[in-house]
Protein backbone atom coordinates (compact mmCIF):
# COMPACT_ATOMS: atom_id res chain seq x y z
CA UNK A 1 0.00 0.00 0.00
CA UNK A 2 1.38 3.61 -0.75
CA UNK A 3 1.98 6.57 1.26
CA UNK A 4 -1.34 7.58 2.50
CA UNK A 5 -2.52 11.76 1.08
CA UNK A 6 -4.62 13.80 3.94
CA UNK A 7 -6.16 16.93 2.40
CA UNK A 8 -5.66 20.18 4.14
CA UNK A 9 -7.75 23.47 3.61
CA UNK A 10 -8.35 26.48 5.57
CA UNK A 11 -9.66 30.14 5.17
CA UNK A 12 -7.23 33.24 5.29
CA UNK A 13 -7.17 33.02 9.14
CA UNK A 14 -5.85 29.46 9.48
CA UNK A 15 -3.76 29.56 6.72
CA UNK A 16 -0.36 29.69 9.00
CA UNK A 17 -1.32 26.99 10.71
CA UNK A 18 -2.60 25.17 7.91
CA UNK A 19 1.17 25.69 6.49
CA UNK A 20 2.92 24.20 9.92
CA UNK A 21 0.43 21.36 9.57
CA UNK A 22 1.38 20.20 6.46
CA UNK A 23 5.05 20.14 7.23
CA UNK A 24 4.37 17.99 10.01
CA UNK A 25 2.20 15.80 7.78
CA UNK A 26 5.13 15.57 5.35
CA UNK A 27 7.60 14.86 8.14
CA UNK A 28 5.32 12.17 9.42
CA UNK A 29 5.81 10.71 5.99
CA UNK A 30 2.22 11.46 4.52
CA UNK A 31 1.54 12.92 0.86
CA UNK A 32 -0.40 15.96 1.21
CA UNK A 33 -3.37 18.18 -1.10
CA UNK A 34 -3.57 21.12 -0.66
CA UNK A 35 -6.97 22.30 -1.22
CA UNK A 36 -6.13 26.35 -0.46
CA UNK A 37 -6.21 28.84 0.33
CA UNK A 38 -2.97 30.80 -0.52
CA UNK A 39 -2.52 33.14 1.27
CA UNK A 40 -3.84 35.63 4.20
CA UNK A 41 -6.16 37.50 1.48
CA UNK A 42 -9.29 37.52 2.74
CA UNK A 43 -11.53 34.52 1.31
CA UNK A 44 -14.45 32.90 2.76
CA UNK A 45 -14.53 29.69 4.57
CA UNK A 46 -17.92 27.84 3.06
CA UNK A 47 -15.32 27.34 -0.39
CA UNK A 48 -12.89 25.65 1.27
CA UNK A 49 -15.25 23.03 3.57
CA UNK A 50 -16.47 22.56 0.34
CA UNK A 51 -13.20 21.07 -1.01
CA UNK A 52 -12.46 18.92 1.36
CA UNK A 53 -16.24 17.63 1.16
CA UNK A 54 -15.41 17.16 -2.58
CA UNK A 55 -12.35 15.47 -2.10
CA UNK A 56 -13.58 13.16 0.85
CA UNK A 57 -16.61 12.63 -1.13
CA UNK A 58 -14.86 11.65 -4.99
CA UNK A 59 -12.32 9.16 -3.05
CA UNK A 60 -9.44 11.49 -3.75
CA UNK A 61 -8.30 11.25 0.29
CA UNK A 62 -9.90 9.32 3.22
CA UNK A 63 -8.74 11.73 5.74
CA UNK A 64 -8.19 15.71 6.17
CA UNK A 65 -7.75 18.55 8.34
CA UNK A 66 -9.56 21.88 8.15
CA UNK A 67 -8.79 25.01 9.41
CA UNK A 68 -10.33 28.46 10.07
CA UNK A 69 -9.93 31.38 12.85
CA UNK A 70 -12.42 29.57 15.55
CA UNK A 71 -13.01 25.69 13.38
CA UNK A 72 -16.49 26.69 13.41
CA UNK A 73 -17.31 28.05 10.22
CA UNK A 74 -15.24 25.55 8.18
CA UNK A 75 -16.04 22.26 9.97
CA UNK A 76 -20.17 23.11 9.28
CA UNK A 77 -19.26 23.48 5.64
CA UNK A 78 -17.24 20.52 5.29
CA UNK A 79 -20.06 18.34 7.57
CA UNK A 80 -22.40 19.62 4.76
CA UNK A 81 -21.28 16.89 2.81
CA UNK A 82 -22.99 13.44 4.06
CA UNK A 83 -19.26 12.12 3.46
CA UNK A 84 -17.53 13.75 6.02
CA UNK A 85 -17.40 13.54 9.36
CA UNK A 86 -15.80 16.48 10.72
CA UNK A 87 -14.72 17.56 14.77
CA UNK A 88 -13.99 20.22 15.60
CA UNK A 89 -11.66 19.84 18.60
CA UNK A 90 -9.19 21.98 20.65
CA UNK A 91 -7.60 18.85 22.82
CA UNK A 92 -5.60 15.68 21.98
CA UNK A 93 -7.97 13.63 23.83
CA UNK A 94 -11.20 15.05 21.95
CA UNK A 95 -9.13 14.31 18.69
CA UNK A 96 -8.31 10.78 19.91
CA UNK A 97 -12.55 10.62 20.70
CA UNK A 98 -13.81 11.69 17.97
CA UNK A 99 -11.65 8.95 16.00
CA UNK A 100 -12.16 6.34 18.45
CA UNK A 101 -16.17 6.87 18.96
CA UNK A 102 -17.66 8.91 15.83
CA UNK A 103 -14.95 7.90 13.51
CA UNK A 104 -14.25 11.36 12.59
CA UNK A 105 -12.47 11.71 8.54
CA UNK A 106 -11.74 15.65 9.01
CA UNK A 107 -9.86 17.14 11.93
CA UNK A 108 -11.07 20.74 12.33
CA UNK A 109 -8.88 23.36 14.24
CA UNK A 110 -9.22 26.87 15.05
CA UNK A 111 -6.14 29.18 14.78
CA UNK A 112 -7.16 31.35 16.67
CA UNK A 113 -8.39 29.36 19.69
CA UNK A 114 -4.94 26.79 20.15
CA UNK A 115 -1.57 27.01 19.02
CA UNK A 116 0.76 24.93 17.69
CA UNK A 117 1.84 22.43 19.83
CA UNK A 118 -1.52 21.82 20.99
CA UNK A 119 -2.95 21.19 17.37
CA UNK A 120 0.42 19.00 16.53
CA UNK A 121 -1.61 16.82 19.76
CA UNK A 122 -4.62 17.21 18.06
CA UNK A 123 -2.83 16.02 14.65
CA UNK A 124 -1.28 13.25 16.25
CA UNK A 125 -4.03 11.89 17.59
CA UNK A 126 -5.79 12.09 14.74
CA UNK A 127 -3.71 10.35 12.77
CA UNK A 128 -2.75 7.48 15.33
CA UNK A 129 -6.22 6.72 16.34
CA UNK A 130 -8.21 3.58 15.18
CA UNK A 131 -12.14 4.06 15.24
CA UNK A 132 -13.25 1.42 17.99
CA UNK A 133 -16.22 -0.09 15.70
CA UNK A 134 -18.82 -1.96 18.28
CA UNK A 135 -21.45 -0.40 19.42
CA UNK A 136 -20.22 2.88 18.14
CA UNK A 137 -20.96 1.85 14.10
CA UNK A 138 -24.74 1.85 14.70
CA UNK A 139 -24.13 5.61 15.49
CA UNK A 140 -21.84 6.39 13.37
CA UNK A 141 -24.42 4.61 10.39
CA UNK A 142 -26.84 6.61 11.63
CA UNK A 143 -25.49 10.19 10.85
CA UNK A 144 -25.93 9.04 7.13
CA UNK A 145 -29.19 9.86 7.98
CA UNK A 146 -29.97 12.66 10.08
CA UNK A 147 -31.91 15.48 8.91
Amino acid sequence: MGVETIAVASDHAGYDLKEDLKTELREKGFDVLDLGCDGAASVDYPDFGAAMGKAISGGEVKRGVVVCGSGIGISIAANRNPAVRAALVQTGLAARLARQHNDANVLALGARLIGIETAKDCLENFLNTDFEGGRHQRRVDKLGTCG
